[in-house]
């Protein structure tokens, strides 16, 4: 117990004497959820700018345009002669898509045929493509209900309800009720900031050590850190204490700011945060080995966080991941760590039902801890060789 306490009071005073991984500890935790979070705290886009090219003219295409203006998410800020000239507008990003009225569109429902509109949009912002389509499909679909209801002169108002809509759908948002871009994205981003940041940190104290020593090691030549079991819990008791009040901020703080979806218990959340935190400083504490100087973690951890994010199963379904990334995926703390946290805290899970994460998350600990402690003792024996005559 005597090591185990040096050790960590040694670690201790290294974190609080780094600026650097302060900032990673805390400055990084505290601002960058702080910072995603209200860069999305809009949820979902309105008046996006638009452009119209109306070659009809007619009172129908006129009605067809008012109402798409009138939808909250549109805002019609330029009427164009040509498409031409609507596209030079797109191009400068003046406007993020274009609305094109055939010369045939009031004949061809004059006609009893199926008329057609094209629609443009800039794919590269997916929020306003999402929020353009959306208000042309309803508002098609407002025009084809008119026409409907005007071909039967003599129905009743029931008569004209059940033609116009033969089918009422009644749609029902489960779990992001306003289809918010931050509720869907942001929980995966607060796990990877936790897991990130520790990578950076703990890879940093890791890289200074070997850049000041003699030796090239990460530990000092003395008799406290002769067993690596100790050197790792000693460095796990030194860290925790820093990320379990960081996890709290990132996991229960910052959704109760912002408003975001919390319908799971505190309880849970923090059960699960347990597991997660210890498996990702024994994961940061192995990963540390390949750090030799103090920069490294930026060249190695940094670029990872948008890989991760895809190969969690959160921004794109983990039934169309190849098997083979899917696989590589559960060698990250951060995999099992969005699935558990989601499931609670946005999908209102109990703790028995994200026990499949849980335990997966307390094997890769223990996976990670033995690494972990066989990488420490393997640099405890190359330090007490070269102290021998």
């Amino acid at each position: 117990m005597g090591n185990i306490y040096y050790i960590f009071r040694r670690e201790f005073r290294a974190i609080t004497a780094d600026s650097a991984v302060l900032i990673f500890f805390i400055g990084l935790t505290l601002a960058y959820p702080v910072l995603y979070t209200y860069i999305y705290s809009e949820e979902t886009v309105f008046e996006v700018p638009v452009a119209v090219v109306d070659h009809c003219g007619s009172s129908g295409s006129r009605e067809l345009v008012r109402a798409w203006d009138a939808s909250p998410s549109i805002d019609v800020a330029a009427r164009c002669t040509d498409a031409e000239e609507a596209r030079r507008l797109l191009y400068r990003k003046k406007v993020y898509g274009l609305l094109e009225i055939p010369a045939d569109f009031a004949s061809d429902l004059a006609g009893g045929e199926q008329a057609h509109i094209s629609l443009y949009c800039d794919m590269g912002a997916l929020l306003n493509y999402k929020a353009l389509l959306q208000s042309a499909s309803l508002v098609a679909a407002g025009v084809g209900k008119k026409v409907q209801v005007a071909g039967l002169p003599y129905a009743s108002t029931k008569q004209e309800e059940v033609t116009a809509t033969p089918v009422q759908m009644e749609e029902v948002k489960l779990f992001n009720p306003q289809s918010g871009y931050a509720t869907f994205i942001i929980p995966a981003i607060l796990i990877l900031v936790l897991q990130q940041s520790l990578l950076l940190g703990v890879g940093t104290l890791a890289g200074t050590a070997r850049e000041r020593s003699r030796r090239k090691s990460s530990l000092p030549s003395n008799g406290h850190y002769r067993s690596a079991f100790q050197v790792v819990l000693g460095k796990t008791l030194a860290y925790l204490p820093f990320y379990l009040v960081m996890g709290l901020w990132v996991i229960v703080v910052i959704p109760g700011i912002f408003n975001l979806t919390q319908t799971g218990s505190r309880w849970d959340l923090f059960l699960f945060l347990v597991p997660f935190l210890t498996g990702c400083i024994f994961f940061a504490l192995t990963l540390s080995f390949l750090c030799k100087e103090r920069e490294m973690p930026f060249l190695l951890f940094v670029f990872t966080s948008v890989p991760l994010m895809f190969m969690s199963g959160i921004s794109w379904p983990s039934t169309a991941i190849p098997p083979f990334w899917k696989a590589f995926a559960y060698f990250f703390p951060s995999t099992h760590g969005i699935e558990g946290y989601v499931r609670i805290n946005t999908l209102g899970s109990s703790f028995g039902e994200v026990r499949e994460p849980f335990l997966r998350l307390c094997l890769l600990a223990a996976f990670y801890f033995l690494l972990a402690v066989l990488l420490y003792r393997k640099e405890i024996r190359k330090a007490r060789l070269s102290l021998e005559p």
